[in-house]
């Protein structure tokens, strides 16, 4: 049974480091004693592109998150009841996927347009020994969803393209939320079940929905639902720990054919009315796996040597990326003296539509001007995550993206496609 007493282990913190833990007027104690607890996380890291893209050069970037949760059973006697809330300052950020590649892969998972903004406020019930709870506020999807555990040490780690670049302003994922309810059974502690329930369209996070305080609750909704299975998951198991995860989604919007109008005519003919044939509805289906393969004597299931996939699919007519895979590999605590040190490679492919790429070719056709027909985009990632000390971490970074925008001309040059180019870079993350 699961202990409903038990807090979760407290993420390392720079703050242990300093004088008196960095709380010298213990009011943090105090608070955390009532079970309130509050921090900062900040992430800044310079990117540069050295070949490719649209154009050269670096760039800095930054966010400053925020976030306070209590335990209102410590709090206030209200059994299993928790509150969560988190907020950005996001500065400089529209970098390297915008400017320099006009990539449809995340290449930093930090990169928003620059404001201050809420993300998440919910309350969360937990009932019957908490195997049951039910979440509502303002949530992400990517939060709990379609989520890979090994990848997260990427910075090209993110909400997947095959969701950001199909739903309305990206969907309800980083770095905005909207109003939702999520529901999740733990029958045993190898098994779980969520369902979530969210308003479909965030807005736009450059113009409509600034602040993230739009609270929008108007439009279609986006479903989604996940299955996962857990094993060999405590410290102290010898076992080969792993997670499997089964879901899938379905947008009550409307969405565009992505090359013929509403009269059957494709998009690129002169008789086209120029308006897309509509659909009600997209869906799609993932499967995703988190899978140690070494794991070193009294190690966690974090420890060793891991890989990981996430594959997706959905249907062409409608979408922009109708097939998303990633996937690579993990090492982690390998060097004696550096146990808490990282690093990995990762590979994100991304494949554009069999619809809008048959729309490339009506345009060649009809126009007679020779243009770059869209197939597919690909990141391949080189990663080293090292610990500095204690909630301190500097993680120099390679990637190389291949077909930037899946393929697409060249703004200046539109009969040739934007290149492939290679991106280094360092992020440093302090947690307070």
């Amino acid at each position: 049974m699961v202990d409903a007493s038990a807090e979760p282990p407290a993420p390392p913190s720079i703050a242990t480091g300093l004088p008196a833990d960095g709380d010298p007027t213990g009011i943090r104690k105090w608070l955390g004693e009532r079970g309130v607890t509050y921090g900062l996380v900040y992430t800044g890291e310079a990117l540069g592109n050295a070949s490719g893209g649209v154009r050269r050069g670096a760039l800095y970037g930054g966010k400053l998150e925020g976030f306070v949760s209590a335990n209102l059973e410590k709090l206030a006697g209200w059994r299993g009841l928790n509150f969560f809330s988190n907020a950005f300052q996001i500065h400089r950020s529209s970098g390297p996927r915008d400017q320099h590649f006009s990539s449809l892969i995340t290449i930093s998972n930090i990169e928003a347009a620059s404001s201050t903004r809420l993300s998440e406020l919910w309350l969360e019930q937990k009932f019957f020994d908490d195997r049951f709870s039910f979440r509502f506020g303002q949530l992400t999807t990517d939060a709990e969803f379609f989520i890979s555990d090994y990848s997260r040490m990427f910075i090209s780690s993110d909400w997947p393209t095959i969701m950001g670049a199909n739903l309305p302003s990206g969907g309800p994922a980083y770095p905005l939320a909207t109003p939702g309810v999520r529901w999740k059974l733990d029958p045993n502690d190898s098994w779980s079940m969520l369902l979530g329930l969210y308003n479909g369209d965030p807005g736009d996070q450059a113009t409509v929905n600034r602040t993230g305080t739009n609270f929008r609750v108007n439009d279609p909704p986006l479903l989604m639902g996940e299955l996962q299975h857990r094993y060999h998951q405590d410290k102290g198991s010898r076992g080969l720990a792993g997670i499997v995860r089964l879901g899938g989604w379905h947008h009550f919007g409307r969405f565009d054919d992505q090359r013929y109008d509403d009269a059957g005519f494709s998009l690129a003919d002169p008789l086209s009315s120029g308006a897309a044939r509509r659909f009600r509805g997209t869906s799609g289906v993932y499967g995703i796996i988190d899978q140690q393969i070494y794991r070193p004597e009294a190690g966690g299931p974090d420890s060793g040597i891991s890989v990981f996939s996430r594959v997706s699919g959905t249907p062409s007519d409608r979408n922009l990326i109708n097939f998303f895979l990633d996937g690579g590999v993990v090492f982690a605590g390998m060097l004696a003296d550096r146990p808490n040190d990282k690093f990995g490679a990762s590979v994100i492919y991304a494949r554009i539509s069999d619809r809008a790429r048959a729309l490339d070719r009506d345009l060649i056709a009809f126009s007679g001007i020779a243009q770059p027909i869209r197939a597919y985009e690909m990141t391949i990632e080189l990663s080293y995550q090292a610990e500095i000390k204690p909630g301190w971490t500097m993680q120099p970074t390679f990637q190389y993206i291949v077909h930037p925008g899946g393929h697409v001309p060249h703004p200046v040059s539109p009969g040739v496609a934007i290149k492939s180019g290679a991106l280094f870079g360092v992020r440093s993350t302090v947690a307070f």
